[in-house]
């Protein structure tokens, strides 16, 4: 049986999604999860690979299993077993195709700021802390400069794997919450750390600081010319879209503007 997960994690006590030795992570604790369930399992996949500290609210993992439980039951099985900070929202069973990576066709994150001078106990690694004045005129300039397809170079790691830097951001918006602001981005695809470059940066711009402007920084400039890169505590992968879905799929759970 293949299989679609949705998963909720708290990405705190992680270090990413990757298995790494002598490390907790994400994929980590679900294939131990899968190997109590069942006696065995093959083709773990995940939609986005999340850093230290970036939480999910519908991370998507594709993975095949024996078909010795009914699919209703996967969900419940897997989650008497994960910890606390993961949990399986859905299991569906899907075409064997389907491949958490591969066939999505847009991702979507949020990143949250909370605003005001003292900070919360409670939202300490849930959102970014920002106790200086924003210039939210800015914020949004900025996001529409990002909607397109452009060269994202300068807000993703001078070292870094990616060989094409070119990316395309179908949504990019700021909006207003009950105890601050929350950006939302979706696009096809996301270099490395850039949705937290992009956050970073554009505070920086809406606080005054000198900063060249975005359509400069889309043009290849070098990492150098970008601003800041805001901390993972804030970050969310929000959802995906897969072939056959609709437009827009992969913001179900962020809501209409």
């Amino acid at each position: 049986m293949h299989l679609r997960l949705t998963l909720e994690y708290d990405g705190t006590a992680f270090k990413g999604w990757a298995r790494q030795p002598a490390r907790r992570t994400v994929e980590g604790v679900l294939s131990a999860a899968l190997d109590v369930c069942f006696p065995r399992w093959s083709g773990l996949a995940v939609c986005g690979r999340t850093d230290a500290g970036v939480h999910a609210l519908a991370q998507v993992a594709s993975v095949t299993v024996p078909d010795r439980l009914p699919e209703r039951a996967v969900a419940l099985v897997l989650n008497a077993v994960l910890p606390e900070d993961v949990s399986v929202l859905s299991a569906v069973a899907v075409e064997g195709s389907f491949h958490a990576r591969h066939s999505a066709r847009a991702r979507s994150y949020t990143y949250g700021v909370r605003l005001g001078s003292a900070p919360s106990a409670l939202a300490a690694r849930r959102a970014l802390h920002h106790p200086r004045a924003v210039d939210v005129a800015v914020l949004h300039r900025w996001a529409r400069a990002f909607v397109g397809t452009h060269d994202f170079r300068a807000f993703t790691p001078t070292e870094t794997q990616h060989r094409t830097f070119t990316r395309t951001v179908h949504v990019a918006r700021w909006e207003t919450t009950a105890d601050g602001l929350r950006f939302v981005i979706a696009g096809d695809g996301f270099l490395r750390h850039q949705v937290r470059t992009l956050v970073g940066t554009m505070l920086q711009a809406a606080r005054h600081e000198p900063m060249a402007a975005p359509e400069e920084l889309l043009g290849g400039a070098h990492r150098r010319d970008a601003g800041v890169t805001a901390p993972p505590h804030g970050l969310y992968f929000a959802g995906a879209r897969f072939a056959g879905e609709r437009e827009g799929t992969e913001l179900a759970l962020v809501g209409p503007p």
